[in-house]
């Protein structure tokens, strides 16, 4: 056991019992923005109130 773990016994006995979800999450969305930013084209941040006008 590292010293992560140590610190968050409970966090890391659920990652080895359930998998990292949050993990798992973060890479789904990640795809997710990478396949709409092949289909979708948006505005840069901050740019959509000027266009709006």
């Amino acid at each position: 056991m590292n010293s992560l773990e140590s610190s968050a016994p409970i966090y890391y006995r659920l990652i080895k019992e359930r998998g990292d979800v949050p993990a798992e999450v973060r890479r789904a969305a990640e795809q997710i923005q990478a396949e709409l930013g092949r289909v979708m084209v948006l505005p840069p941040l901050g740019r959509s109130a000027e266009i709006r006008h």
